[in-house]
């Protein structure tokens, strides 16, 4: 159910400078992670869930590998996982990004090397393509996504409705220059 990594310890200057670990998700991060995302959530700039689901019903919607979290002062203070875009097979390498920082570890770099190190890890397991639908309005994610090498693909003009107001998304999408090349 969670896959083990090697441990990478990154110093970052950012903000503040800081020490900051990316480790493969365990069991017992789920509510730390349940807790950041639910943060998200109430941001309304993050998806259009409302509520976070129980950890078996997360289980079932991503991909078993790669699930990472950001420690930060022995704190998980953001995570990131994929999950499949389609059960069809010809979409077996596509998968879509979540990326989540707690609201204290935001504006620090944490996303950037949870994005980066997700990028890393889904290609060695064969990933060719990385999708991400994106708030407009959450420049801090598009930001985040484009300085990691992803493009806009195009824009979803009331793709959904959020407490009853229509709102759009930005598709973006990354190709891998090193899986599914062949």
């Amino acid at each position: 159910m969670y896959g083990s990594l090697p441990e990478t310890h990154i110093s970052v200057k950012a903000h503040v400078s800081m020490d900051v670990k990316i480790r493969s998700m365990r069991r017992n991060d789920w509510p730390v992670v349940r807790s950041i995302y639910l943060a998200g959530i109430a941001t309304g700039q993050a998806t259009f869930e409302t509520r976070a689901p129980t950890r078996d019903t997360w289980n079932s919607t991503h991909l078993a590998r790669p699930r990472l979290v950001a420690v930060y002062e022995r704190n998980v203070a953001g995570w990131a996982a994929l999950s499949p875009v389609s059960k069809r097979s010809v979409y077996a390498g596509v998968a879509e990004v979540s990326v989540y920082v707690s609201a204290e570890s935001r504006g620090r770099g944490l996303g950037r090397l949870l994005l980066q190190r997700l990028i890393f890890e889904s290609e060695k397991l064969g990933i060719w393509t990385l999708q991400a639908s994106i708030f407009p309005e959450n420049r801090a994610s598009v930001s985040l996504h484009q300085a990691c090498g992803f493009r806009e693909v195009g824009a979803r003009r009331r793709i959904g409705k959020m407490a009853g107001i229509w709102r759009d998304t930005v598709l973006f999408e990354r190709r891998s220059e090193v899986a599914g090349t062949d």
